[in-house]
């Protein structure tokens, strides 16, 4: 008995420290990622921010492609596209409707990312390059800001109105079905 929780201590303990590193390991990689899109934003933001407009154009624009990556990741995992997905729905379709919300999330959020990251860090040395302030950045932020807010809302407003009316529309159809009698359950109709 001693040996068996011995054997089993020691497993554990391999798993446990397995998990410990594969952790470390994925936290390695995510900040190294987060380190090198920074390393691309600080590179890239002087260029768009320079563009006709300056930083509102460019915070309009990824405001935009925010709001545009929200609409279509919400079309992508909407309950009507994914109701019937054991029925009638092959392997690539169910691929093609997964890759299409990944895709547009990945443009919503990285649209903010890129935003956030063009501002300046707040734990940087004043005199470090990656960390210094770049002009038009404050109203890239601004302009992204409201673009985002204002769109989204009237997207989200626009998408709740539509929501309700399908709903509406479907409690009349089972209203006019009970009334005919095709509403009610097996039991009710043979008796």
């Amino acid at each position: 008995m001693t040996w068996f929780r011995g054997r089993f201590r020691s497993r554990a303990g391999w798993g446990v420290a397995a998990g410990v590193l594969f952790l470390a390991g994925l936290l390695a990689v995510l900040l190294f990622v987060m380190g090198l899109w920074r390393w691309f934003v600080r590179l890239t933001a002087p260029a768009l921010v320079d563009l006709p407009g300056g930083g509102w154009t460019a915070g309009a624009v990824l405001g935009l492609l925010s709001v545009a990556g929200w609409v279509g990741g919400t079309w992508f995992s909407s309950p009507e596209r994914n109701r019937d997905r054991d029925r009638g729905r092959t392997g690539p379709a169910r691929l093609g409707l997964a890759t299409g919300g990944a895709v547009c999330w990945t443009v919503a959020f990285g649209a903010l990312m890129y935003v956030l990251g063009a501002l300046p860090g707040r734990n940087c040395r004043s005199g470090a390059t990656m960390c210094a302030y770049i002009p038009g950045t404050g109203s890239a932020f601004l302009s992204y800001a409201a673009t985002a807010a204002l769109l989204g809302g009237l997207w989200y407003r626009r998408r709740g109105t539509v929501t309700a009316a399908r709903r509406a529309e479907e409690r009349a159809r089972l209203r006019r079905l009970r009334k005919k009698g095709k509403g009610k359950s097996r039991a009710a109709r043979s008796s």
